[in-house]
């Protein structure tokens, strides 16, 4: 293993040791306002949050900024190979830009400051240049996002957010993971919303999910027509209304799955890949605390249950 990767491997879990915490998180959910869980950020990872005058909104995106950093400094350290291993992880934020750019088409609300990727964007510096839906959609077809097949804010969404399951599970130790988001993206949108997908994203469904499961004609059969590194995701949901607890579920499988990737002394994508979800997972926790404690705290139980 080259010392490229020794070096990015150290400085990633060098990053981990940073987190806040489950039992930390917990304690923060429990805050009896949101004013009080933000001064309770002011040591922590996400200090940045902690401006008294932060809205819930304001919070959890300084929460999500700090991850970003993270990874921007974690991509830095890395070997090339590894810097472009990030790329698809780090997707959602790419993906955040582009709906707020798109709902400031409306004229609605000006956006938000847009978060800044540096290497960990894909096609954003184009992307950010665009005036329309149409003009967007333009430049995800010809970028590695694929075209999203609609230039509606939905369609858009959709479409990038499949295509970054699609992206990631090409990033093997993530497979399982991206295969299970793509099963909740597609069972949502199918079941819950009723909304037939795009004819690009059902063919990315379908390479990543298997064309059989895109062919059901309700949940369960689609649930158990799934292939077998995407079925774990939706594994005992019965009804489409129950697919909020399986994407909980996601989250603390990836929490577990990143702890395990964690261990050991290799070197190279493995433990990288963990250090990722390990810092995601964690900002996913403070952000969810947050939202309880901006509603008086708890209870404790849709904590426990929302986190795994």
């Amino acid at each position: 293993m080259g010392a490229g990767w020794v070096a990015g491997v150290i400085r990633a879990r060098a990053l981990t040791s940073r987190r806040m915490g489950a039992a930390a998180a917990r304690e923060l959910a429990a805050s009896a306002s949101l004013g009080h869980a933000l001064r309770s950020l002011a040591g922590s990872p996400y200090r940045e949050a902690a401006a008294a005058d932060s809205s819930l909104a304001d919070a959890q995106r300084e929460v999500a900024s700090a991850l970003l950093w993270n990874l921007r400094v974690l991509a830095g350290w890395q070997p090339p190979a590894g810097a472009r291993l990030l790329r698809p992880l780090a997707a959602g934020f790419e993906i955040a830009n582009v709906e707020a750019l798109l709902k400031s088409f409306t004229g609605a609300s000006p956006p938000p400051r847009a978060y800044r990727l540096g290497a960990l964007g894909t096609a954003w510096r184009r992307l950010e240049r665009a005036d329309s839906a149409v003009a967007v959609r333009r430049v995800l077809a010809a970028s590695p996002w694929g075209d999203p097949g609609a230039a509606t804010a939905w369609g858009v969404s959709v479409g990038m957010r499949m295509a970054a399951a699609a992206r990631t599970a090409e990033v093997g130790p993530a497979r399982t993971w991206a295969e299970g988001r793509a099963a909740l993206l597609t069972a949502r949108e199918l079941f819950v919303h009723g909304r037939d997908l795009p004819t690009p994203v059902r063919h990315r469904a379908a390479d990543v999910l298997g064309d059989r499961a895109l062919k059901a004609a309700g949940f369960r059969e689609f649930r158990d027509r799934l292939s077998a590194g995407a079925r774990w995701a939706v594994e005992g949901v019965g009804d489409p209304a129950d697919l909020w607890r399986a994407e909980a579920r996601w989250w603390a499988v990836l929490g577990r799955d990143a702890e395990g990737m964690l261990r050991g002394s290799a070197y190279g994508p493995v433990p990288l890949v963990g250090a990722v979800a390990a810092l995601s997972v964690d900002a996913w926790r403070v952000r969810a605390a947050l939202e309880l404690a901006a509603h008086g705290g708890g209870p404790m139980e849709v904590f426990d249950d929302l986190v795994g």
